[in-house]
């Protein structure tokens, strides 16, 4: 069996996409199928910045000519038996080889107000030829469901097939690095893109009324880039530091710090952040909204998504070691049930399903 892997999302964000790809590759590297072999297919040319038009002309060929022209001669070359999509970039095969898609989510449809003006436009449609692909392979059950719901997505097609943590015990980034900002040496952590959908602004509503009722909670660093052309919540609170991207290494590093990773974001279709986050033992403090429920167990602190409630919980933390404890070893054993070795299996399984061949 011979896979096309589309392996574009690294050269073009540093988000969950691009780590998913890097986890499936680590996954696939660690297995030994002599009747499997995989290839890449990317236009292998970063454009991770925001700089206009430098950006907008590379997206438009990577989109636009190279998925229609080099990409299709580039399978014509090699015979695929099945092609994986890994994200929402659509290539069309030279002949009828069986093509598998990765759902991640569905929220260019849900909430567009997340993205820029190009991903606004050509998100949804993008989303809309998934139903097409022989099998669909869905990062987490509410993310089926939700294809289901929002994209017609045929029950029979769909593969649900969760991710890994490149940190904990399964994971390839063992080693911390010390970042070149000075950290606080009580901190709670965010980490993730800085767009609207993660709510920063309920981080920032929580902190004001810290202030307001006189409580001192310890200062928050938020790593992440903030794309250009997104909503900004306001002015940070004082006790903030914005530290921006970071490499893996420094992530670590920060995890095994914090106080608790705090993720008040409205809607994942896995939630990265939050395995990571748990695979290291950091406790973690979210709300149960879409998948993270389904990734977080009883592992997490839950609150609703409100100001109060997020205080209360963050304070929680604050006031002792036996929440924090509690909720380390609860992480670290769930996220044991996640690899990117399993993915990688479960992912071949999907290939073998699209051949007939289970």
């Amino acid at each position: 069996m011979n896979i096309a892997l589309e392996t574009n999302a690294p050269f073009v964000t540093r988000a969950g996409t691009a780590r998913y790809v890097r986890g499936l590759l680590t996954g696939l590297h660690q297995i030994t199928r002599p009747d499997v072999n995989w290839f890449e297919l990317a236009w292998p040319v970063e454009n991770l910045d925001y700089r206009q038009p430098r950006r907008a002309w590379r997206t438009i060929y990577r989109e636009m000519v190279w998925s229609r022209t080099t990409a299709v001669r580039e399978l014509a070359k090699r015979h695929p038996d099945v092609i994986h999509l890994t994200g929402e970039l659509n290539i069309i095969p030279p002949a009828r080889i069986p093509v598998v898609r990765t759902l991640l989510d569905c929220s260019a449809i849900r909430y567009p107000e997340r993205f820029r003006r190009w991903q606004r436009n050509r998100g949804p449609s993008r989303l809309r030829c998934i139903p097409s692909a022989d099998r669909v392979i869905c990062i987490s059950r509410f993310t089926a469901d939700e294809g289901i719901r929002w994209l017609g997505l045929d029950p029979k097609k769909i593969d649900v097939v969760h991710l890994g943590s490149d940190f904990g015990e399964a994971g390839t980034c063992r080693n911390e690095k010390q970042p070149s900002f000075r950290l606080p040496s009580i901190f709670f952590l965010f980490i993730g893109s800085l767009e609207p959908g993660k709510n920063l602004a309920l981080l920032r509503e929580t902190y004001l009324l810290a202030e307001q009722h006189g409580i001192d909670l310890p200062p928050l660093v938020v790593i992440g880039v903030r794309p250009e052309g997104l909503s900004y919540e306001g002015a940070a609170p004082s006790n903030w530091q914005l530290v921006g991207w970071q490499p893996d290494e420094v992530l670590l590093y920060c995890l095994r710090r914090a106080m608790a990773f705090v993720f008040p974001t409205k809607y994942e279709g896995f939630g990265l952040p939050l395995l990571e986050a748990m695979s290291v033992g950091c406790p973690a403090i979210c709300s149960p909204v879409a998948s993270l429920p389904e990734i977080g167990g009883d592992a997490v602190k839950y609150c609703e998504q409100t100001a109060d409630a997020y205080l209360e919980a963050m304070s929680e933390i604050c006031r002792g070691d036996h929440l924090r404890n509690q909720l380390s070893e609860l992480g670290q054993k769930q996220a044991r049930k996640f690899s990117w070795r399993q993915c990688a299996e479960e992912t071949i399984d999907s290939y073998r399903k699209s051949l007939g061949k289970y």
